[in-house]
């Protein structure tokens, strides 16, 4: 017995307690409208964008063995890597922007975690019934009404789950082609591996650890204070308000019983997925999700008051000082923001579909040839980057006399090929003034004379003789 006690005393001071489990209750309003509309928008754009078509391909197909990135009308390259640099630079930024001014948006209404776990949510209550039948459900005993449920649930779960991961695979393997080759179970290794665990990691984090993830594993609710200002919008707990809290009949005025607006339901920690209250004020585990807002909301009309009670604001609109959208930091991002996002546009529109890389032969400096001439050895690559053939004319110059020993001038690369075309450069040694001399190598469409690139390179050879 006393064995017992010890284990009960000390199970709260445990550094290895288990969390208490979460149970949301579903909610209504303006914000969880919103959020719906997020998730649908953010899923159909994941599910269905595998399946679109664009010129007898898939539009959006990340081709790794063939090192092509087909994004519709585009194709990017290895060596357009920049672009994606950039792309996720200006992503950060947008980060930094939104959360500079509306908080935790991306947490609450866009991050993946969020959206499938808000998907899991909500076939769970669909099973299982909303918290409180959830909550009954797990103490029940085992028998068979509980096995029946709990099988629906976790079946639906890893039915979504797997399509999930199906559908990440189909955006580097053709979808059509995956979904034949699945059904035959003729699918290779890094296809089912990739399957298998996208399908468990979205069925582990959006089904058991939840906020977990949000709490512990997401960094972005570590440093996101360092964005925030006294302008950022955050939500919060009108305590003066609300403050003292205590439950009364709903006609009866709180002011005879010394109260303030809140009631004292705990809707607002009941609806929270994280499992906060809000009225302890503004918390690292808030995800911004509103939640709070609209249950609160909706017992401020039952109750017959003010909506606001807890509601979106910010710590100078709380102290009654001057709310100010255009800031510093707010110009900063936005002005990087917008400066990156027309760079990139522009580099990406105006970029020229060839890629031209040339590579010495460095087995020997250089050779002589029997009729005396020096002759360095070269290999170039020709990428066409275009959807369509093109006649490339190859030329040389930076040298006096250079002569050019080629298979053909003329060079045929069909789309999205990748030529190799071995090139020998001879020069007189009486017209090399010294033993590294810069050439230029110029490849043009001689379809189209806007496409072309000019490539230097070194040629080497012992010191011209005058």
């Amino acid at each position: 017995m006393a064995n017992k006690e010890t284990k009960k005393t000390e199970h709260p001071d445990s550094l290895y307690a288990s969390a208490e489990k979460i149970y949301p209750r579903a909610v209504s309003g303006l914000f969880a409208m919103w959020r719906s509309i997020g998730v649908v928008i953010l899923l159909g754009i994941y599910y269905l964008a595998p399946w679109l078509e664009w010129a007898d391909r898939q539009a959006i197909l990340f081709d790794l063995p063939n090192r092509k990135f087909h994004v519709f009308g585009l194709i990017f390259w290895p060596q357009d890597f920049f672009y994606f640099a950039v792309l996720l630079i200006i992503a950060a930024f947008a980060l930094f922007f939104f959360t500079a001014i509306a908080g935790r948006l991306w947490c609450g209404y866009a991050c993946p975690q969020t959206v499938w776990t808000e998907v899991f949510m909500w076939i769970a209550r669909k099973v299982e019934g909303d918290r409180p039948k959830q909550i009954k459900l797990d103490k029940m005993p085992w028998n068979a009404y509980k096995i029946r449920i709990k099988a629906t649930k976790h079946f639906l779960w890893l039915a979504l789950a797997a399509y999930t991961g199906f559908t990440f695979v189909g955006y580097f393997t053709p979808i059509d082609e995956l979904t034949l080759r699945i059904f035959d179970l003729d699918l290779g290794p890094w296809e089912w591996f990739w399957i298998v665990f996208y399908s468990f990691a979205t069925w582990g984090n959006a089904g058991f650890m939840r906020e977990q993830v949000c709490i512990y594993m997401c960094p972005y609710a570590r440093f996101q204070s360092a964005m925030f200002d006294n302008d950022t919008l955050i939500i919060s707990y009108n305590e003066e308000r609300g403050e003292p809290r205590g439950s009364r009949k709903r006609n009866e005025d709180p002011a005879t019983k010394n109260l303030g607006s809140c009631i004292d339901c705990t809707l607002c920690v009941q609806v929270c997925p994280t499992g906060i209250d809000i009225r302890n004020g503004l918390q690292y585990q808030c995800i911004a999700c509103s939640a709070c807002i609209d249950v609160c909301d909706g017992v401020m009309d039952k109750m017959g008051y003010e909506r606001g009670l807890i509601k979106y604001t910010t710590e100078n609109a709380r102290q009654g000082k001057v709310v100010s959208l255009f800031r510093p930091r707010i110009i900063v991002y936005a002005s990087a923001l917008l400066l990156m996002t027309i760079g990139l546009t522009y580099a990406i529109a105006t970029r020229i579909p060839l890629e031209v890389d040339i590579i010495r032969d460095r087995t020997r400096l250089f050779n002589e040839t029997d009729t005396g001439l020096i002759e360095n050895i070269y290999s170039m690559q020709i990428i066409n980057k275009d959807e369509q053939v093109h006649q490339y004319q190859i030329t040389a110059s930076g040298i006096n006399g250079m002569k050019m020993i080629i298979k053909s001038i003329d060079i045929e690369v069909a789309a999205g090929e990748v030529l190799d075309v071995p090139l020998r450069l001879q020069v007189d040694p009486y017209d090399l003034k010294k033993r590294s001399t810069e050439v230029m190598l110029s490849v043009v469409s001689t379809d189209n004379p806007d496409i072309r690139m000019i490539e230097a390179t070194r040629f080497l050879g012992p010191t011209g003789r005058r």
